[in-house]
């Protein structure tokens, strides 16, 4: 990461995290639900270009997507909504290539790419929404906090600490050193965010929160990398200076929300 990229990357934080931060802690999740819809929105047009040609597909796909992360934001909890979403993700969209009478021998591949797109880049991410919901606006915090920390700690673990690859088949920068280092981040990280705004969550639930969530954000960063490798891009997008697409900048998170909210789920269904 060069000092000009680092520094498109700090402009990019600067203006987009105070409008952010505000919206998680005011009273209603709406308005974080409506600021992941609209990212996931652009994020799963994003991985829907790396692998339609067709523009009709997209668009389709994209309102199908726009359908399956209302349904589990907006359904009631006894109706099922995940169950919901998920088959609105794949139903429809089936249903779409069925009587989408053009190129037969890719269809396999578009309707694949269509549902992935909207189970990755609309569903997983709009598991914030719920956890703002359910358990408040500083879980929120601790998921951004676990991306965006491991990713720091990682990129100056990796580039002062050590150079042996952890994976270069599909990222040739990653290290263990990064990969170790922004975990410890992490961790170090959340604890004091935990000192200062979470005092009640016990320390196990933060360890077993924060430590699992830095490898799978990591885990998810070698996932997108390995997905544009495969279709031969750098980036996703260039929305954000400095970060590429949406994608590149929450691929992270869209594997630790998910995990929080389970564990949050679970816990709270123990107590």
């Amino acid at each position: 990461m060069a000092l000009g990229n680092l520094a498109a990357r700090a402009l990019v934080a600067v203006v987009a995290l105070p409008p952010i931060i505000a919206a998680i802690y005011l009273d209603s999740s709406h308005p974080v639900w409506g600021i992941v819809l609209v990212a996931s929105m652009i994020a799963m047009y994003e991985y829907l270009a790396m692998g339609i040609e067709d523009e009709t597909d997209r668009r389709v796909s994209l309102v199908i997507g726009v359908a399956a992360c209302s349904a589990l934001y907006w359904v009631p909890p006894q109706y099922n909504p995940t169950l919901l979403a998920l088959v609105i993700a794949f139903l429809p969209t089936a249903l779409y290539y069925v009587f989408r009478f053009s190129e037969m021998e890719s269809v396999a591949d578009r309707l694949n790419t269509s549902v992935i797109a909207i189970l990755y880049g609309g569903i997983m991410f709009s598991f914030l929404p719920l956890l703002k919901r359910s358990f408040g606006g500083d879980i929120i915090i601790l998921i951004l906090m676990t991306a965006w920390l491991s990713d720091t700690g990682g990129y100056f673990a990796g580039k002062y600490l050590g150079k042996a690859k952890l994976y270069p088949a599909v990222s040739p920068k990653k290290t263990w050193a990064g990969s170790i280092g922004g975990v410890i981040t992490v961790l170090i990280g959340c604890a004091v965010f935990k000192h200062f705004r979470m005092e009640s969550m016990p320390w196990i639930d933060l360890i077993l929160l924060c430590g699992p969530g830095a490898i799978l954000g990591q885990l998810g960063d070698l996932c997108e990398s390995l997905m544009k490798r495969s279709r031969g891009v750098k980036d996703s997008g260039s929305i954000l200076p400095g970060h590429g697409g949406i994608l590149d900048r929450v691929d992270a998170v869209l594997f630790i929300g998910p995990y929080f909210f389970a564990y949050m789920a679970v816990r709270a269904a123990l107590l």
